[in-house]
């Protein structure tokens, strides 16, 4: 029985490669694996040894030869295939242990060279593995460490496992995919072209999810690269997450993305806010929020931008939350939450990954964008009325132009002092929008007199203009751009309204 190893993690590799070899496995292997198995103690034969000719081209060839294809190739259930590997004195090799060049990693560093980017595009390692589990009915191939222990167990009890090699070849073939998609990407990358003819993209199963959105619904996570975005969170207690959980915590990251350099807290229901508020620490934060829909925050999803502490958690664990989210968990706030058997706590920052784009699913397809931009500054906004806003009503717009990017469209939001007070999501009109966040407003008492507003796209009639009037409304930010501009904005002078149009549409749909 011949083993040929030739691996860039060697993580488990001695351990492993010992038991073959105490199975009485000749041990084949090439550069820097060799070197590690024999510092070991193992002894190992080199690939030159086999093929009878050397390495060469810096390493570039050493494995693409016939003696170590024809020997994983081979179908040892027919006699014409082992005759000719006999004829041509190519032993059969019987087990492939390979993982790829860095490829990813290499790319990812900073101000890294092409050529040595270049130089990790791994070829006789895909092409060793593409060979070997072709040829699964016969071979063994592991590209996975997580593998050799089940593997090694198996063969340490003389056994045989078709199904293991059928699934460990399904692995291999997903690998060598995933490889070559993220190469391609960097070729895109290099002449910068984000869109290309044929969108190379793998995801990685982060864990099985018991149903999707409804119980009959199958369904995963996947993440496009380990430890980024989603998949960075690390769960502290509760339930498993569900397909919804990770919608709900996608809108939550998303509504606090804009208030980074401050204590924010964002609640979440199906995806969109139901409060968004900023505070001098987690708890203010979390009561302001709170204060705009307390109703809809039953069963909500709720993230910080700050450490959450004891007195933050001793608020919201009186609350029926599904998940909640920060940087960082007191030991104590990590108790107090885990009274809640069922309340998902999870810590981390759940950061876009480098060069990300956004996706959004379709019927048998994809759509790719770039992520949403964070909103503009009030350098580029434009006053257009005839009153410019106080001091005070520009944070409030501000405030609002912020909060109102993470609000299904047509969206509108109502602010006071840093938090949101009424919000209008979803709607088919912009002025039912109006409507229902002044409704909301008022239903738990808020006052609306002096409130400023945020709309995340213009107002096609001076109807929305006049609702926000009834309801005391006196800053406006909006994107403008509307064929009636002229009579919004006139709408807004006759009402004694202050209105900024920014020039950015915030459309989420």
């Amino acid at each position: 029985m011949r083993a040929l190893l030739s691996v860039s993690d060697k993580s488990g590799l001695v351990p492993f490669a010992t038991g073959l070899a105490q199975q009485g496995f000749e041990l084949v292997s090439t550069g820097g694996t060799a070197k590690v198995l024999r510092d070991a103690g193992l002894a190992v034969k080199d690939v030159s040894d086999i093929t009878g000719f050397p390495e060469m081209l810096d390493g570039r060839v050493k494995t693409l030869h016939p003696v170590i294809h024809g020997g994983l190739l081979a179908r040892r259930d027919l006699p014409e295939h082992m005759e000719a590997i006999a004829a041509h004195d190519i032993g059969t090799i019987d087990l492939v242990v390979v993982n790829l060049y860095p490829f990813r990693e290499t790319a990812a560093k900073p101000n890294v060279h092409a050529e040595d980017v270049i130089e990790n595009i791994d070829i006789g390692g895909p092409s060793m593995l593409r060979s070997a589990a072709k040829n699964f009915a016969s071979v063994w191939v592991i590209v996975d460490p997580a593998d050799y222990a089940h593997v090694l167990e198996i063969v340490q009890a003389g056994g045989d496992d078709l199904a293991l090699r059928t699934r460990l070849a399904e692995k291999v073939y997903a690998h060598t995919s995933s490889y070559d998609a993220a190469i391609a990407q960097w070729f895109a990358q290099q002449r910068g072209e984000p869109f290309p003819d044929r969108y190379p993209i793998a995801f990685e199963k982060q864990q099985a999810l018991r149903y999707g959105e409804n119980p009959q619904q199958r369904a995963a996570f996947y993440v496009e690269k380990p430890g980024a975005g989603l998949g960075a969170l690390v769960q502290k207690g509760g339930k498993e997450l569900s397909f919804n959980n990770l919608l709900d915590l996608e809108g939550a990251l998303l509504a606090i993305e804009p208030f980074a350099d401050q204590p924010a807290c964002a609640i979440i229901k199906h995806t969109t806010p139901c409060g968004v508020a900023t505070g001098i620490d987690a708890l203010s934060a979390y009561q302001k929020a709170l204060a705009c829909d307390p109703v809809s925050a039953f069963g909500s999803v709720i993230a910080f931008t700050v450490p959450v502490d004891v007195a933050a958690a001793e608020a919201i664990s009186s609350l029926f939350v599904e998940c909640i989210v920060a940087p960082l968990f007191s030991d104590e706030a990590v108790e107090i939450l885990g009274r809640k058997k069922n309340l998902r706590v999870l810590e981390g920052r759940a950061n876009w990954p480098k060069g990300g784009m956004d996706y959004k699913r379709v019927r048998g397809g994809l759509l790719v964008q770039d992520r949403a931009p964070a909103p503009i500054e009030s350098a580029q906004w434009n006053v257009v009325t005839k009153r410019q806003p106080t001091t005070e009503e520009m944070v409030d717009l501000h405030f609002a132009w912020k909060s109102v990017a993470s609000v299904k469209s047509n969206a509108i939001v109502l602010v006071h002092d840093g938090a949101t007070i009424g919000i209008g999501a979803g709607q088919m009109s912009r002025v039912d929008a109006s409507f229902l966040a002044v409704h909301k407003a008022t239903s738990v008492g808020h006052i609306t007199e002096g409130a400023a507003l945020g709309s995340d796209a213009f107002f096609p009639f001076r109807d929305g203009i006049d609702h926000a009037a009834a309801a005391g409304v006196k800053a406006i930010v909006q994107p403008g751009g509307s064929v009636r501009d002229a009579e919004v904005i006139a709408a807004a002078d006759e009402h004694g309204i202050a209105m900024v149009f920014t020039g950015e549409r915030l459309f989420r749909h």
